[in-house]
């Protein structure tokens, strides 16, 4: 989705988000109470990187259904 802020925001494994808080690529998901989401992540800039999480974000779900 796309939040109100303009960033793209997933749902991914809670050790990937981690990976992509830790390297830059984006921030824990806040959707507004204080409290970052820590499977959900929140990223700025190129629709390119977007469109390969969101590929593996509907995968992850996918694969908890």
């Amino acid at each position: 989705m796309i939040c109100s802020k303009g960033r793209f925001v997933a749902k991914l494994p809670h050790a990937r988000v981690d990976e992509l808080v830790r390297n830059g690529t984006g921030e824990y998901f806040d959707p507004g109470h204080g409290r970052p989401m820590k499977q959900w992540i929140a990223i700025s800039g190129s629709a390119s990187l977007w469109i390969a999480l969101a590929k593996e974000a509907r995968d992850f779900v996918a694969a908890q259904a």
